[in-house]
């Protein structure tokens, strides 16, 4: 596991010749995630949620990459009950790295779509539960800030929408999202996986000499 830590501390903290643009060309791997709706409920009556989107994506091509999103989310106020989000997506990703696009060094503008099955459903004490399945659809601007070549800090405001059946045919909202994502070479992810399974198969190797003893 030594091994493992080095490897990602080394890939992350890396800073030298390459610039933010070297991370979002064609054959590298991105994965982080983001949180949306945050809330702590620190005032009476108000609500308690928090929505998390995992993402892992690769770059077909430079500026271009295609992933997977989970979507998983909840939400409770006693005066409105709980509503929880869950889904999964493709998405699709387009960052706009010219120089007349730029905002300040090292932050890049990036449209974001996404596509699949999500579901939203609202449980209410004493009251018909309604729940809205279906067809997910999302489209959004968002910029990413590199603190290093490695790891980007993004925000992003997104339409979501979702048609299908339930007791509503549509639901749709528009959320606000902050998160960060690591911009991994696709060397960089090879050597991972390679001292990974390298890990794995040691301490399988291990267990089992430790049971013919």
């Amino acid at each position: 596991m030594k091994k493992i830590a080095t490897v990602l501390v080394i890939s992350l903290a890396m800073v030298g010749a390459h610039t933010a643009t070297a991370q979002i060309q064609k054959g590298n791997l991105m994965v982080g995630a983001g949180l949306a709706n945050f809330d702590l409920g620190l005032q009476k009556g108000a609500s308690v949620g928090v929505d998390l989107h995992p993402r892992i994506g690769y770059f077909l091509a430079d500026n271009v990459a295609i992933g997977a999103l989970v979507n998983f989310g909840f939400n409770y106020a006693k005066s409105r009950g709980t509503n929880i989000n869950y889904g999964i997506n493709a998405f699709s990703r387009y960052y706009f790295a010219k120089k007349e696009v730029d905002l300040i060094k090292h932050a890049y503008l990036f449209v974001e779509g996404n596509v699949g099955l999500d579901g939203k459903n609202t449980i209410v004490t004493d009251k018909p539960n309604s729940a809205t399945n279906g067809l997910g659809l999302g489209i959004g601007p968002g910029v990413a800030y590199f603190l290093t070549p490695n790891i980007g800090l993004e925000a992003l405001a997104k339409y979501n929408g979702i048609v299908g059946f339930g007791t509503n045919s549509t639901a749709h909202a528009l959320n606000v999202e902050i998160g960060f994502q690591i911009y991994l070479t696709g060397r960089k992810a090879k050597a991972i996986y390679k001292e990974a399974t390298g890990e794995v198969k040691q301490k399988v190797r291990e267990m089992e000499q430790e049971k013919n003893d």
